[in-house]
């Protein structure tokens, strides 16, 4: 509610009066003091009618309040807590929610309310309002009141636990996620979703372990909303165990501590994967060379040579367990020299357009060396074009230790590159007016919310890249 301007203890609302030569016509004599006023129903000026009548009578004066200092949040009750900044609209909403009905039940109403400046340690806060009420027929009063605050410092549920989270009794199930590759991409991109939705707000502790992140929660349904939500955003297998902890002969009742194990799919996107025979004949001929160009809970995959994809979950990848021959920590880059796009080839996945392209490029490295130039079949026609850098896979001269390729390899001839994505270059001047708009972006900085996974050099590269994807 927004503050109006304090009145000088109380007034009254009448009808308006004629201006000009009939209001001085038009007045009347005070009955208690014989004052002249301009009339009203209760024949009394406002002065008297305030040492008669008090409309804040029954309105208390003083109330208290549940704070908590680690979170800084107050206590909504019965159970609810809200966190509020000094003199924020959240406070307010707190404070006038302590004596909002109070208020109402006396006939009054709540005109206008301010918080009233007070000292952070004297544990106490001021609340301003302006009382309106109704004392006689079509006479309304405003009333300027004051309420007084304690502050009383407690816990919060959340907090207390917390804090008593190193004792091995404290938590009741926690969520182990694993990732077992070379990179962990997929796990750091999981960090950033449990950050932004907030799904890990109910867990008492999060501890980093090798190859993922451990969270600790007060109740199993907690940690079964986090394992449903990580197996909505990434594809993992789970696994669960329960122990006893406690067991109560008289009220047959019994305490366990659950475990749930998640372990994500080792095929990150952008991985280059060579699929068995067994799995690219199950596919309908998928393949075998294709790339994982999406990771939701399922990954997606595409046939760069026929813009075939798949789209395949945690069971069905589980069939046949297949590895990334190639990672994105392996990928160079080429400089595109000329595009020949093919429209047949136009395919939309998961929202992102694909196009059928011939493109011709060099590695970046070779400049000046060699004249050594591939013609390769991509998938993005619609983000290359001559004068681009691209980031892919160099089949030609890379040496995969996998004997299905090389068995494949003897009978069919494999493309010397594969191109996954454009490479936009970091760019902080704008372009100028009537000049081309340049294909690069700012590149912002993403804190980390959790921040508990080990991060080597190598993974913080990955964490770069994936930063950087997010913000393109």
């Amino acid at each position: 509610m927004m503050p109006s301007p304090p009145l000088p203890g109380g007034a009254m609302f009448l009808p308006p009066q004629p201006q000009g030569g009939a209001a001085a016509a038009c007045t009347s004599i005070c009955c208690t003091c014989g004052v002249a006023m301009p009339p009203n129903a209760a024949n009394t000026c406002a002065g008297c009618l305030r040492a008669r009548v008090d409309i804040t009578e029954g309105v208390p004066r003083h109330a208290a309040v549940v704070y908590c200092p680690a979170c800084s949040s107050y206590l909504q009750p019965p159970r609810s807590w809200l966190r509020a900044a000094p003199e924020s609209p959240e406070l307010m909403q707190v404070l006038l929610r302590r004596v909002v009905r109070q208020i109402a039940r006396l006939g009054a109403a709540i005109a206008a309310a301010e918080l009233v400046f007070t000292e952070p340690h004297s544990k106490r806060l001021k609340l301003r309002l302006r009382i309106r009420r109704e004392v006689l027929r079509c006479v309304t009063m405003e009333q300027t009141h004051v309420i007084e605050f304690t502050v009383h410092d407690r816990l919060c549920d959340a907090c207390g636990r917390a804090q008593q989270a190193d004792a091995a009794d404290q938590w009741s199930a926690v969520v182990q996620v694993r990732q077992r590759a070379s990179h962990r991409r997929t796990l750091l991109h999981l960090e950033q979703q449990l950050v932004r939705h907030g799904a890990a707000d109910t867990a008492i502790r999060v501890d980093g372990s090798a190859g993922g992140i451990d969270l600790y929660f007060s109740s199993r349904s907690h940690a079964a909303r986090l394992v449903e939500f990580v197996s909505s955003v990434a594809p993992a297998r789970v696994g669960t165990a329960k122990q006893l902890v406690s067991h109560d002969t008289k009220s047959n009742s019994y305490g366990f501590k659950h475990t749930f194990s998640m372990e994500l799919c080792p095929v990150c996107r952008d991985d280059l994967v060579f699929l068995p025979m067994e799995a690219s004949r199950a596919l309908g001929g998928l393949g075998p060379l294709v790339l994982c160009i999406k990771v939701t809970s399922s990954l997606a995959l595409l046939d760069t040579n026929t813009m075939r994809v798949v789209v395949l979950g945690i069971k069905e990848y589980d069939r046949y367990k297949f590895e990334p021959l190639l990672t994105s920590r392996q990928l160079v880059e080429y400089v595109v020299l000329d595009v020949e796009h093919d429209p047949s080839g136009d395919v939309t996945v998961l929202g992102s357009p694909y196009m059928m392209s011939w493109a011709q490029v060099a590695r970046l490295s070779d400049f000046g060396k060699n004249d050594t130039v591939f013609t390769v079949k991509t998938h993005l026609g619609y983000q290359l074009k001559p004068g681009d850098h691209a980031l892919g896979y160099d089949l030609y001269s890379s040496n995969a230790n996998n004997d299905d390729m090389e068995k494949y390899g003897q009978s069919h001839s494999l493309p010397d590159a594969v191109l996954v994505k454009k490479r936009y270059k970091k760019c902080a001047d704008k372009p100028q007016e009537g000049s081309e708009r340049h294909d690069s972006v700012d590149i912002e900085e993403i804190a980390m919310g959790i921040g508990c996974i080990d991060l080597n050099p190598s993974d913080e590269k990955e964490l770069d890249e994936l930063l950087e994807d997010l913000t393109l």
